[in-house]
């Protein structure tokens, strides 16, 4: 099969097109034919060996300590079924499927565990659109409904509103009932107001956090806040949430939930088939859509990697595999 390869950490043009072994389901695994994939942040600190604050090392350890232990990266993906080992449960041959694996998704055949993070995709959603969903889409639910605990009522600052996760976060947090206001770019006000945010902040021309006990939430999707800096604009009972943090930030959280006033909420994300299902009930309900900023041929792949590092983007990337559609099954 094709796959998109990374033999060693580097820039982007690192990752190129070639032949692997097409994988053989296991006694519980489905075999999906890839239809379209995500290409993400995390795609990109794996690729780069970019990892945040400190991780260098556990994250080498966990992907490679001299070169990438899985050379295909990938992990949100959308396609169709087309085999299943004698012990998988839930799914037949033909049937439309997306979900989350560890790796392995940017190929044109990825192998998944029937009870792991896949589940069905509704005839109605298009293989690019489910694709951009399990990355930002499940980040953004965990956060704030689990994590920050956001209830109706409460005002949520929401910093890199228009990128993969956070133009879910928004949708989300509206869903939640909660008040939102959203920091990015200028150009992207439309965008995020059309998700549902009720304020605006442009972050190139004011600061979201020159206000005093403003927020009972505030959730960084792209690392441009500190709980130092962000603490005297949360509110007595406030949560600062960041979706990426460092090992000091770990010491952090820890200490400030040990006494009075805003906390810090540190957590990793894990998708699973529930919260799979949570998202497809609620673009199901009207309370969700996917976001897309831009659909590239798998052939493009290296590109993708370049603009994902660029982190100046308005959803989520997603590649779609040759001679698959978005509306026809394999």
């Amino acid at each position: 099969m094709k796959a998109a390869l990374t033999p060693r950490y580097g820039p982007p043009e690192t990752v190129r097109i070639g032949d692997h072994p097409t994988p053989s389901p296991a006694s519980a695994d489905v075999l999906v034919r890839v239809a379209a994939a995500a290409v993400t942040t995390a795609d990109w600190r794996m690729r780069a060996s970019a990892f945040p604050g400190g991780l260098w090392l556990p994250g080498r350890l966990m992907t490679g300590l001299f070169r990438p232990r899985n050379p295909v990266l990938g992990s949100a993906f959308a396609g169709t079924v087309t085999a299943l080992g004698p012990d998988a449960k839930g799914f037949a041959a033909g049937d439309r499927v997306f979900g989350f694996a560890p790796h392995g998704a940017h190929a044109e055949y990825l192998a998944i565990k029937s009870d792991a993070a896949i589940a069905p995709l509704p005839d109605r959603l298009s293989f690019e659109d489910a694709a951009a969903l399990p990355f930002g889409a499940a980040s953004a639910l965990v956060f704030l409904r689990d994590i920050a605990g956001l209830a109706s009522g409460e005002h949520i600052l929401i910093v890199g509103a228009s990128g993969a996760t956070g133009s879910y976060a928004v949708q989300i947090a509206k869903a939640l009932g909660a008040e939102v206001t959203a920091v990015a770019s200028a150009g992207n006000e439309d965008l995020v107001r059309s998700l549902g945010a009720d304020h605006f902040v442009d972050y190139r021309a004011a600061d979201p956090l020159a206000v005093t006990a403003g927020y009972d939430v505030i959730f960084d999707t792209v690392g441009a806040t500190t709980f130092r800096r962000a603490r005297p604009a949360l509110r007595p009972t406030g949560r600062y949430v960041p979706l990426n943090f460092s090992m000091l930030d770990a010491g952090r959280a820890a200490l400030s939930n040990l006494g009075k006033g805003p906390t810090m909420k540190i957590a990793v994300s894990g998708d699973t088939r529930a919260i799979l299902d949570d998202l497809i009930a609620m673009i199901e309900n009207g309370q969700l859509r996917p976001v897309i900023d831009t659909v590239l041929d798998f052939e493009q792949i290296a590109e993708a990697h370049r603009l994902v590092e660029t982190r100046h983007r308005s959803g989520t990337l997603v590649v779609t595999m040759p001679e698959a559609s978005s509306t026809e099954e394999e």
